[in-house]
């Protein structure tokens, strides 16, 4: 088998609306916490300069929001109601294994004219994938933004999905839809403007909000989507982090080719 890796990393170095933290202890750092946390909780006393070198185990303390570098959108995120089931939304840690694991197709959306990519652009997309979905697929949108990734035009340049657009996957029974791009709806901006300009309610966050009316999942921020070199006849694996009552779980996603 080949993987390939679509990920965006956690990148402490990268620009971010939402600063990451990220401190390492140095594994002579480490051991200097370990005796410590060991003298405090446990009752057990050593001195660190016994252990060869005087290290121990580094140690990474990281400050950051769950849609932070590539990450799993669960249902509770979209709203505090939902209009199926018994009303609540699941959080992150509730959903089931089987939808994080399936068939990819790719959708190529870099040529779209403008921040919104409705039915007409998915149809095209499909047209030249040479396949409609099918129930159990992941749908991975290539939209171009990751070449801007660790930018401030990453968070403001990119092509979203209106409504009808992410009802036309879903009516495929697909249940996960990926990304590239910081989000599945348009950037802030546009849809500010939009709302503005026509008092629309509709156009404020389309995409996030159809999840309270169906119960689905989006994968923000992949990348490396241009390294798939064909729109179907892979699988991809993209597990959330299993997060207690979380609204989102960051996920290593990977395609996997047999080769």
């Amino acid at each position: 088998m080949r993987f390939v890796d679509i990920s965006s990393a956690v990148d402490a170095a990268a620009w971010e609306p939402d600063p990451i933290e990220h401190v390492i202890l140095t594994p002579a750092q480490g051991a200097a916490h370990m005796a410590a946390e060991m003298r405090e909780h446990f009752g057990v006393d050593f001195d660190p300069a016994e252990l060869p070198d005087g290290e121990f185990l580094s140690l990474d303390r990281i400050t950051l929001t769950s849609h932070t570098g590539t990450h799993v959108d669960a249902p509770s995120h979209y709203g505090s109601r939902a209009l199926y089931g018994d009303g609540r939304p699941r959080d992150v840690h509730e959903l089931p294994l089987e939808w994080f694991y399936g068939p990819g197709l790719l959708l190529d959306l870099r040529s779209c004219d403008g921040p919104v990519a409705g039915v007409a652009e998915l149809e095209r997309a499909m047209d030249r994938a040479g396949r409609r979905p099918e129930p159990g697929d992941i749908v991975l949108l290539d939209t171009g933004a990751s070449a801007w990734a660790g930018t401030p035009r990453y968070f403001t340049d990119f092509t979203g999905l209106d409504g009808p657009a992410v009802h036309l996957l879903l009516d495929h029974g697909v249940r996960v839809i990926g990304t590239d791009a910081f989000s599945l709806d348009a950037p802030f901006g546009d849809v500010i403007s939009r709302y503005r300009s026509s008092g629309d309610r509709s156009v404020l966050w389309p995409a996030h909000v159809a999840g309270r009316n169906r119960e689905y999942c989006q994968i923000e921020r992949l990348a490396n989507l241009d390294a798939l070199d064909r729109p179907h006849g892979f699988l991809v694996a993209c597990f959330p982090v299993k997060i207690t009552g979380a609204g989102a779980g960051w996920a290593r996603a990977v395609a996997i080719f047999a080769e």
